[in-house]
């Protein structure tokens, strides 16, 4: 079965990041972990030099300076990369580096930053992150305008998989996968929950309606 909810980590410290691997065990193969530095958004998270199960499978959402640093100190452990564009400084030069090394070519749209402005790169894209609130903390703001940035992106390249990250409960992911959203990330609502898997059971079940 594929994997339509991803988890996502913000995690503090080690002791924090083992607490949420041990939760998540049996509840998701891939998970999705979100790296703040302080400096791109006003919080820290996983901005450590952290140790991953080899249980799982990773993502990783850099909302950072620099992301092609993080990017080169992991490209071993993670399957795809997420930076946020508006940091990548050649993404002809990003694109054909995870090419080169055999990674799928992705990332991250903060909400102030129009489609326009990343036209011209998605031709060389296989997956794009809108991100549906501010980013940095769990539980900002739900921002559903931002969902009609998918079928913009996908006017472009249809062959582009959309993920949606922010507020994800129940009834907006309705509204998400509705606006042609493919795969879609969950704070709290799982990663923090007592019965994740039973969380993302909750959120699955809208889709298949």
């Amino acid at each position: 079965m594929v994997q339509l909810i991803f988890p996502s980590l913000m995690s503090k410290n080690q002791e924090e990041l083992d607490q949420d691997l041990i939760r998540l065990k049996g509840a998701a193969k891939v998970l999705h972990l979100d790296v703040v530095d302080g400096l791109f958004a006003p919080n820290h998270a996983l901005d450590f030099k952290f140790k991953l199960s080899p249980k799982f499978k990773y993502h990783l959402h850099l909302m950072v300076k620099e992301p092609e640093i993080w990017i080169k100190k992991h490209l071993k452990e993670i399957e795809l990369f997420f930076p946020q564009i508006e940091e990548v400084k050649d993404f002809s030069r990003y694109a054909k580096w995870m090419k080169k090394e055999k990674k799928k070519v992705g990332f991250a749209l903060l909400p102030d930053t129009s489609v326009a402005k990343v036209r011209s790169f998605l031709g060389q894209t296989d997956f794009v992150l809108i991100l549906t609130v501010h980013p940095g903390f769990y539980g900002s703001k739900y921002l559903p305008s931002q969902l009609k940035k998918i079928a913009l992106i996908k006017k472009v390249n249809p062959q582009i998989k959309v993920f949606v990250d922010g507020g994800m409960n129940p009834f907006r992911i309705k509204g998400a996968a509705k606006a042609g959203a493919d795969y879609f990330i969950s704070g709290s609502y799982t990663t923090k929950a007592e019965k994740p898997k039973e969380r993302i059971a909750s959120l699955t079940k809208p889709l298949s309606r």
